[in-house]
């Protein structure tokens, strides 16, 4: 079997590597891929994933069977849409259903009408508007469509606000967008991603990401600087509660509007005094959740893909997990998240500890060199017999690599 693995980063290198432990051993391409991914999966030429047309016709071209979406604005354009018109299975929502993600103010809109826990919220379109609808501070501000994990601002005092939302209404920076403002909620997050069939969900085992860019939570958001799994403190009773409540009432709702899900359903959490309430939602795996949970996954994810895009879906499976844990550390470039130092040689991959999963992220080729290409350049996971040990391995394997202006949190999993 051909499997197509859309995405060039450390989530997509992570799901090439769990399709590769599939007793069916199916064959493995990607596109555009990146130079580690190209050491597991044949890179697909021509199939850009800006073109979801492109890549569906490709597909067709080479025989590809299953087409296996990794980041989100390819759902969002219509990847699934444009598969299923070329006859090739897709793992990943249709356009109307990767709104919950393209859209915040929809995921709102879908969350009030499913009777999901999330913040209280307005949608504004001035800055003056913006605001007026600002309760108190801290206060979350964040741009209404895509922006690769990087528009959401929590504003300290009003000065804070009033320039996320020049920056977000008049600037632009993030495209044409209204804004959402939410309260700001105070807890623990956590993330719990489910595999869906179009009217069940089975959740994965739950993680917990880091965004910020500094040890501490300092510093401005990014799109994730290292997570971990398990958690401690969440139990299976209370996995299935974030199912029950959170996302069993999503499906059903899209499934009344005649848009089912099917694909990956992430749901941010944030685990306040008064229970778990919804931060986001995103349409396809999470990043770097994907590379800290899929390594623990003993089940094969190719047959819970093909499963959940065929009748009777997800209905009696169940998920066998690595009792050890796993810790990913991501390496950033220079400048980041505010911008990415590229082409600066990365040293030190050949000398990572066996058993280590090194996932590449922003990398690129030069000469036969691996060199930096994107903000988030390389993630590094470790198993260990618990957190504390998989810390230890992944910070020990982390500190043979180095490239100029490397970035990295010391406080992943403390």
């Amino acid at each position: 079997m051909k499997v197509l693995v859309v995405g060039a980063g450390g989530r997509e290198h992570a799901i090439v590597r769990a399709l590769a432990r599939s007793p069916q051993a199916p064959e493995l391409l990607c596109a555009p891929g990146n130079p580690g991914m190209a050491r597991d999966a044949r890179v697909l030429a021509g199939a850009d994933p800006a073109d979801p047309e492109g890549v569906a016709a490709a597909a067709a071209a080479n025989g590809v069977e299953l087409v296996v979406a990794g980041p989100e604005a390819p759902l969002v354009a219509g990847l699934a849409d444009a598969c299923a018109a070329a006859g090739v299975a897709c793992f990943g929502p249709s356009a109307a259903a990767a709104r919950l993600e393209g859209s915040k103010a929809f995921a709102k809109e879908v969350m009030s009408a499913a009777g999901v826990p999330t913040a209280a919220h307005a949608v504004v379109e001035s800055v003056e508007d913006g605001m007026a609808a600002i309760a108190g501070y801290p206060a979350v501000l964040k741009a209404d469509g895509l922006a690769a994990g990087k528009g959401v601002v929590i504003a300290a005092d009003e000065g804070e606000a009033r320039a996320a939302l020049e920056a977000m209404l008049v600037e632009r920076r993030f495209g044409a967008h209204p804004v959402v403002v939410e309260e700001f909620l105070d807890g623990d997050e956590l993330s719990v991603l489910a595999l869906c069939d179009g009217e069940r969900a089975l959740p994965l085992a739950p993680a917990r990401d880091f965004k910020r860019i500094g040890d501490g939570d300092t510093g401005p958001n990014t799109g994730g600087m290292g997570a971990f799994s398990p958690v401690a403190e969440i139990d299976d009773a209370f996995v299935e509660r974030v199912r029950a409540e959170v996302h069993q009432p999503v499906l059903d709702e899209l499934a009344r509007r005649g848009t089912p899900f099917r694909g990956v359903l992430y749901a941010g959490l944030m685990l306040t005094e008064s229970g778990p309430k919804v931060l986001e939602y995103n349409v396809r795996f999470g990043d770097p959740e994907t590379q800290a949970v899929l390594p623990r996954l003993r089940s094969d994810l190719l047959d819970l893909m093909l499963r959940a895009l065929r009748p009777g879906g997800l209905e009696g499976a169940a998920l066998e997990w690595d009792p050890r844990a796993t810790v990913t550390v991501v390496l950033a470039s220079g400048g980041y998240p505010a911008s990415s130092s590229a082409g600066d040689v990365i040293e030190g991959l050949d000398r990572v500890p066996a058993g280590i999963e090194v996932t590449h992220a922003g990398t690129a080729e030069r000469d036969g060199e691996i060199v930096t290409a994107g903000g988030r350049v390389l993630n590094v996971t470790a198993l260990g017999d618990d957190v504390p040990a998989a810390r230890a391995a992944a910070y020990a394997a982390a500190d043979v690599i180095a490239f100029d202006g490397r970035q990295l949190r010391r406080d992943i999993a403390a």
